[in-house]
């Protein structure tokens, strides 16, 4: 049995948080628990061999893995199904929208060919790599199992594939809840990152989630990486409101009403949306949000002069990431981005 999984592992970050976790939760385990906790309950996937290692001497440093089983396997996850299944996936995928393979032919000739992705257990076929990520997580899951996984914006209303995907998901998994991140903190500087948590459900005629909740953790708040870095506190709230307990008993904290009592103001950033509701959103657009971005209304309101520069040039370095990935898509012979 092999619960846990990160089929995007790097040096093993989700995958140590969640034994951790598990052992903190779990003091009282006898020992065949923990050497089956140990021993055969994560697994993870990872693409460069370099980083595979470091991931390995970490999980081997916390007494994860063993001569009989090698919980990191170094291999491109997306390249196939690998024919198991888990309770629990998490994962970051690596940032970038689309893969290409670099070809040196004869004579040294340089060509790019796009990688896109085609299994059969994909019901869209795209090189966006996040897309195919989404669906490669369905297929890992277990009946009933659940998962985590950081995606950039546009996986939230890109259209074409994009929607395609959404939709399927929103149909076949309870996809009930959307954590929207500030920036900066997954990916490259300046991109916007969310979590988005699903449960894989069995077949159903009808669409399983019935509400969609979001938590807004980016609208007036900022965030640095030296002066002001994101702390645990600050995800307090949203733990909270998530309501790991009883999903069911989740109460609201924003209403339109500034009179609304329990706690519900126009401020709240904690809301639901109905599955109708989202289904009839242009390209079933998941990229929603509803309070009043205040530096927009009021200059009184505006961060400090440093966190806006810090902003501007990580959103110039996102997009510079960018087009030096499109330059790197159209092959040899096209100028080089300079950082200067």
């Amino acid at each position: 049995m092999k619960p846990i999984c990160d089929p995007a592992c790097g040096t093993g970050g989700f995958l140590l948080a969640a034994h951790d976790y598990v052992v903190k939760h779990n003091p009282n385990m006898t020992t065949a628990e923990k050497k089956k906790l140990r021993g055969e309950s994560f697994k993870g996937w990872e693409l460069v061999q370099a980083t595979a290692r470091l991931c390995a001497m970490n999980m081997l440093l916390h007494g994860i893995g063993s001569q009989e089983f090698e919980p990191i396997a170094v291999s491109d996850s997306l390249a196939a199904d690998p024919g198991e299944r888990f309770d629990v996936v998490l994962t970051n995928p690596p940032f970038g929208k689309k893969s290409s393979t670099t070809i040196v032919g004869e004579e040294g000739k340089v060509s790019k060919e796009r990688d896109i992705v085609e299994r059969d257990d994909f019901w869209a076929t795209t090189s966006n790599k996040q897309f195919n990520f989404v669906q490669h997580v369905k297929t890992l899951l277990k009946q009933n199992g659940r998962a985590a996984l950081v995606v950039p914006d546009n996986v939230l209303f890109e259209g074409g594939a994009g929607e395609t995907i959404r939709r399927k998901l929103l149909h076949e998994c309870d996809v009930h809840t959307l954590l929207r991140l500030p920036t900066g903190l997954f990916y490259a500087q300046g991109v916007k990152a969310n979590v988005l948590f699903f449960d894989k459900k069995p077949a159903s005629e009808t669409p399983w989630p019935r509400k969609l909740w979001i938590y807004d953790l980016r609208t007036n708040i900022h965030f640095t990486l030296k002066t002001n870095p994101l702390k645990r506190e600050d995800l307090d709230e949203f733990v909270k409101c998530y309501h790991p307990e009883n999903q069911h008993d989740r109460k609201a904290t924003w209403s339109q009403d500034p009179s609304h009592s329990l706690g519900m103001t126009p401020e709240g950033r904690w809301r639901a949306y109905d599955y109708e509701e989202l289904a009839n959103r242009d390209k079933a657009s998941l990229d929603i949000f509803w309070l009043r971005d205040e530096s927009l209304s009021d200059s009184d309101n505006l961060p400090a002069p440093e966190v806006i520069a810090a902003e501007i040039v990580e959103d110039l370095e996102a997009a510079l990431e960018q087009f030096r990935e499109i330059l790197g898509d159209l092959g040899p012979g096209v100028v080089e981005v300079s950082d200067t």
